[in-house]
């Protein structure tokens, strides 16, 4: 058995899961409207994203801080979230081509 080939193979799926997964969180962010509440909104805390959007705070949480593992919302360190306008108009502006989230719901 190749030890070696096998492991750089398990990493690549890995990272492939991630990449699954981290995508569904991006659909989830948009069918809920959490990307468009945080938009230009700010630093939010779960709570006052969860209050914006009608959801719940804990599973907003964990959609933040996955959301920011990932690169696409940053951590301040004090418990709030932003959503940069770099990566707000990707995520939420449907008419601009450089709009991201079709690509997450074919996928």
């Amino acid at each position: 058995m190749h030890e070696a080939g096998m492991t750089e193979f398990v990493e690549k799926a890995i990272c492939d899961v991630g990449a699954m997964l981290g995508g569904s969180l991006v659909v989830i962010g948009d069918k809920l409207g959490l990307y468009h509440a945080m938009a230009g909104a700010g630093r939010l805390s779960p709570a006052d994203l969860a209050g914006r959007t009608g959801t719940a705070e804990r599973y907003v949480r964990e959609w933040s801080s996955a959301q920011a593992a990932r690169g696409y919302l940053l951590y301040d360190g004090d418990g709030r979230f932003l959503l940069p306008d770099a990566h707000a108009i990707p995520l939420t502006d449907e008419t601009t081509p450089a709009c991201v989230i079709g690509a997450f719901e074919i996928a």
